[in-house]
């Protein structure tokens, strides 16, 4: 049988990663092991995650106090798991871990290799963010839905579910959520089948947000993704 490991990067989501842990693993529909990947958060989410995992073996922690950021988080929790499934999503209930199932069925169902949890195809929106965070969203998937085809609407979701063998092949770089552009437009360019499962977002459950709340935070975030973007377009290879 197919099995899942779900992903979580944490930084201070004490309050929200027990419950979110417990609805991951009562939503599932398939063996399906919890990595959480906690970068030292000094309110005490990694403790509350090693109690968890001390009652549970389906729960798992990686503990990091030599390395920071969320995308080096996804990419060790990709590799210290072993579910032949990976999904990752944030921490904050903005997600919907009750759409983990339509993710992953996309895969052990429909062929896909890859599975994008979109706010953008029918059945899908963001009700979580603010206008501006919208606005900013919009403007950088219209711009890569323009360069590399609008197989994929949303290029940033950061709500994935894929193959473990497509990072045999890809690995993930980047600071933020430019990643999610990269993996994305590489992984159509090298051929693997993605598609796009609806969803919706919605505000964060508790805690603070690690997104941009000012203009000047989404000038210097939107640096990285317009640099990603010019990078793929200005080089075809996979």
């Amino acid at each position: 049988m197919t099995t899942v490991s779900v992903i979580l990067p944490t930084y201070n989501e004490k309050d929200n990663i027990t419950p979110l842990v417990e609805a991951v693993l009562r939503s599932s529909q398939h063996p399906t092991s919890v990595w959480v990947v906690d970068d030292d958060s000094p309110d005490g989410t990694w403790q509350r995650v090693a109690e968890m995992a001390a009652h549970d073996p389906r729960v798992h922690l990686i503990h990091r106090t030599d390395a920071k950021g969320l995308t080096s988080a996804i990419a060790r929790g990709i590799r210290d798991s072993d579910g032949d499934i990976v999904v990752w999503m944030d921490c904050d209930f903005s997600m919907p871990p009750e759409r983990i199932p339509a993710l992953v069925n996309a895969i052990v169902r429909e062929s896909a290799d890859i599975a994008v949890g979109s706010r953008y195809v029918a059945g899908g929106a963001d009700v979580g963010h603010s206008l501006m965070a919208q606005a900013f969203s919009r403007t950088i998937n219209l711009a890569a839905g323009l360069l590399f085809g609008f197989g994929v609407h949303d290029y940033t979701s950061g709500f994935i579910a894929a193959r473990r063998v497509v990072f045999e092949r890809i690995e993930l770089t980047g600071d933020y959520g430019e990643y999610c552009i990269d993996l994305l437009v590489r992984s159509q360019r090298q051929g693997w089948r993605v598609v796009e499962v609806p969803y919706l977002c919605v505000e964060r459950q508790s805690g603070q947000s690690k997104t941009g709340v000012n203009a000047m935070d989404y000038i210097r975030r939107g640096r990285h993704y317009v640099t990603t973007i010019g990078r793929l377009a200005l080089h075809h290879r996979p």
